[in-house]
């Protein structure tokens, strides 16, 4: 269980990010057209998941927004932006902002990708959404990077995440 803040007021979470050096947990998320987006879908290429409660708050959009000016200029990389927001929101926001350089996917069902990458909010006002983490996946599906990041309304560390590619 990570200890995190939100606005400086302590919260958990339900378990722990995958270790580095480990097999990506598997996982099947909702993309804007409700399709299926599984982890085996991107084998192959480098991946960033981008993971955050809201796409309608200041710093999740943020994060949304640097990673998609990032990923035009990375090589055999795809950048997975995860929240619980329906996939309606999800292709809203891209769309509105003509962001189309990441893939936006949902867990809003039953949740199963926060709970098995161990980053659902357990407590306090955001509880059952997902806490804001960075997970960095190789070609052959080894994580080599990950970022939970201490207070909810920060940025995670870019530089560090993609200097993990």
């Amino acid at each position: 269980m990570a200890k995190i803040t939100l606005k400086g007021n302590p919260i958990k979470t339900v378990g722990k990010l995958p270790k580095v050096g480990k097999k990506a947990p598997k996982f099947s998320l909702v993309k804007s057209d409700l399709s299926k987006g599984k982890l085996k879908d991107f084998k192959g290429s480098k991946l960033i998941l981008n993971i955050f409660p809201s796409v309608d708050t200041g710093t999740c959009a943020a994060s949304v927004r640097k990673f998609n000016e990032e990923a035009s200029k990375l090589e055999n990389t795809k950048v997975l932006c995860i929240s619980k927001d329906l996939p309606f929101a999800q292709a809203r926001f891209c769309g509105a902002d003509g962001l189309e350089n990441v893939i936006m996917l949902s867990d809003f069902g039953k949740g199963k990708f926060g709970e098995s990458y161990g980053l659902t909010i357990a407590n306090g006002p955001l509880a059952h959404l997902h806490s804001r983490c960075i997970v960095v996946i190789d070609e052959k599906g080894t994580v080599t990077y990950t970022e939970q990041v201490p207070e909810i309304v920060d940025e995670p560390n870019y530089e560090a995440a993609l200097n993990a590619l």
